[in-house]
């Protein structure tokens, strides 16, 4: 079975993480990720809108990494997978992407009428609500 860190790598595209390092994602992350993971949690969150991904690394920053074939910064890449990590645990909980992705794009009182995605995608503490709601849905405490 499948850590939730190693479904993150595995939508993000990494090759599967050492089983037995809980940082193997960590350090991942920190190595650089693709700039392909990218376009995969972008294809995830929002498959419908083509931009998204510039939410996540601008346009221009992107296309960059492109050209030269770098690789993502830790920052880029620490953004990419919170929002892995927040997906995985929708749809984990939800047990339906569709039903994760409306969830995730829906403003949430308990997120000051914030839709958990944009929370989540701001910065590290705001994921860590987000996930923190998934948390309270997954135990009765409705969301």
């Amino acid at each position: 079975m499948a850590t939730a860190y190693q479904e993150v790598e595995s939508l993000l595209g990494v090759p599967a993480g050492d089983a037995g390092s809980p940082l193997a994602l960590a350090d991942r992350v920190e190595a650089g990720l693709s700039v392909d993971a990218v376009d995969r949690i972008a294809r995830m969150l929002a498959p419908h809108d083509s931009a998204f991904k510039y939410r996540i690394v601008p346009k221009a920053t992107l296309e960059r990494r492109r050209k030269s074939r770098s690789r993502l910064t830790t920052e880029e890449g620490d953004r990419v997978a919170r929002l892995g990590k927040v997906y995985e645990m929708a749809v984990s909980i939800y047990g339906d992407v569709d039903k994760a992705r409306e969830f995730l794009a829906r403003p949430h009182v308990m997120l000051e009428s914030r839709a958990p995605l944009d929370v989540a995608l701001a910065t590290g503490p705001g994921a860590d609500a987000v996930v923190n709601l998934l948390g309270r849905a997954a135990y009765g405490g409705g969301v």
